[in-house]
């Protein structure tokens, strides 16, 4: 582990420094400047990644699979988890903390992937970004609603070529979706449901108590991140941490970045004017339904009123997670398949309905005869058969403002915000006011949110507001 005068000496403030001159010396030789038969050295993206375990590990092989991606190096806190990336990228420098990395490695690096949990995504990334390095940052792309806004507006001002991790944003069955709805098939948009099959972790449980010792390959301590220090608990990791607040954003974030992408980009919204939640209730003992306000919920619904960008009147956009589903639509058949096993989305218009699993995947107008009846449109979408990942690569190396991606952040934060906003209302739902014991009145939360989305603001419901922009404990701030 890491002393406390180490980890201070590569604080961010430290590192950044020099940051201007980094992006400055950053410079892409175009290949035909060296002539016929010799490789520029833009023709090769090298890459460091801030987590290397889990989904670390895996994002750093998808990366790898292209032949113009380059493994630099790595940092991660957990030495039990990075085995696999050690042996599959053995020529890579090894790191705890990204802060010293990035200081020791920012000239060897074009870009940086953030696969770390929804607590670190927006410190980690930011400051890549404010060293002029194009990012990959797994979905959700932050933990708060404000740092989706302040990653947003980082990718215009340093100009980097970004991508969230969202891979079904750049598969074939959002772009079919797209093109049934185009075409006018279900009509104008006027509802749609949503939902997950998630939390297939633990979630609306008790917070964990005890003393535990921290394996010596953990730095807890790093792990935490910008969360409030507290006791070492192995409950939360490897992956457990989603269904916990200070780390992640329970079942909404982790699957809506998914299962709403369609939404995103085939109904005409933006930010939701209005949002309100339930939540399972989980009884201890006797007329007390106390919520855990540590834990995210067992299971929720969500529904969030969107304002139509066309301004044709509203659409109302629902979710539904931890095992509850919507109505099946009558035109579905009582044996057909109603999404997958990860979920799903339903469209419905005023011309018929739409269904498509998660990640759009298999869309299919209802009743489902329709497909085999109807003339169906053209592919007019391009399509991404690289893939999300060496689409990134390939984006990087052809430079900002010219290559392309499926969920840069102009796209992925104003989405990220308008899903989180959904964990507003059920962190307002389980919230109570401890001076009052009245059944009636002693839950604070639970009614509709108001949303101010330029302002980033509940506008009739304050105590929701801590949590658009969270408090960093020292050291981990957004500068």
């Amino acid at each position: 582990m890491q002393n406390a005068t180490k980890k201070k000496k590569y604080a961010r403030r430290q590192f950044l420094r020099d940051a201007s001159l980094a992006a400055a010396s950053f410079t892409i030789v175009p290949r035909h400047v060296l002539g016929k038969g010799y490789q520029a050295p833009s023709d090769t993206l090298n890459i460091a990644g801030i987590g290397a375990g889990g989904k670390g590990e895996s994002d750093l092989a998808e990366f790898a699979k292209s032949p113009r991606a380059n493994i630099v190096c790595f940092a991660d806190v957990d030495d039990r988890m990075i085995k696999g990336s050690v042996k599959r990228f053995p020529k890579a420098k090894i790191y705890k903390d990204f802060r010293e990395m990035l200081d020791k490695e920012h000239k060897n690096i074009d870009a940086v992937s953030v696969s770390t949990p929804d607590n670190t995504h927006a410190v980690a990334a930011l400051p890549a970004m404010q060293l002029g390095k194009h990012v990959y940052v797994q979905k959700p792309l932050s933990h708060d609603i404000y740092e989706a806004r302040v990653l947003t507006e980082a990718a215009k001002k340093y100009k980097v070529v970004t991508q969230m991790g969202n891979q079904g944003g750049s598969g074939d069955g959002v772009r079919r979706t797209k093109e049934l709805i185009d075409a006018g098939k279900i009509g104008d948009i006027v509802k749609i449901d949503c939902w997950t099959n998630r939390p297939v972790w633990p979630q609306g449980l008790p917070t964990p108590t005890g003393t535990h010792e921290i394996p010596k390959e953990l730095d807890w301590d790093l792990w935490l991140g910008p969360a409030r220090r507290m006791d070492f608990q192995p409950d939360y990791l490897p992956f457990n941490w989603r269904g916990w607040w200070a780390f992640g954003t329970g079942s909404l974030g982790d699957m809506a970045c998914h299962i709403m992408d369609p939404v995103f980009r085939c109904a005409p919204i933006l930010y939701p004017e209005s949002v309100e939640a339930s939540v399972a209730t989980l009884w201890t003992k006797m007329w007390d339904d106390s919520q855990n306000p540590d834990s995210c919920p067992a299971s929720s619904i969500i529904h969030l009123t969107y304002p139509r960008t066309d301004g044709k009147g509203k659409i109302k956009v629902s979710w539904y997670d931890g095992g509850l589903l919507p109505e099946r639509p009558d035109e579905l058949g009582p044996e057909e398949p109603f999404g997958n096993w990860d979920g799903g989305v339903l469209f419905h218009g005023t011309k018929g309905k739409l269904l498509a699993d998660c990640y759009g995947a298999k869309p299919r107008l209802l009743p489902t005869s329709r497909m085999d009846r109807e003339d169906m449109p053209k592919e007019t979408i391009k399509r991404v058969p690289e893939g999300h990942y060496v689409q990134w690569v390939n984006a990087c190396i052809e430079g900002y403002g010219k290559g392309f991606t499926s969920s840069p952040f102009d796209f992925a934060g104003p989405f990220t915000e308008s899903i989180l906003i959904g964990n507003l209302a059920l962190r307002a739902f389980q919230l109570k006011n401890p001076k009052l014991t009245g059944w009636n009145d002693k839950w604070l939360g639970r009614k509709k949110l108001l949303w101010d989305a330029k302002n980033l603001k509940v506008t009739n419901f304050d105590e929701a507001n801590q949590w658009v922009k969270r408090e960093y404990r020292d050291g981990w701030k957004l500068v």
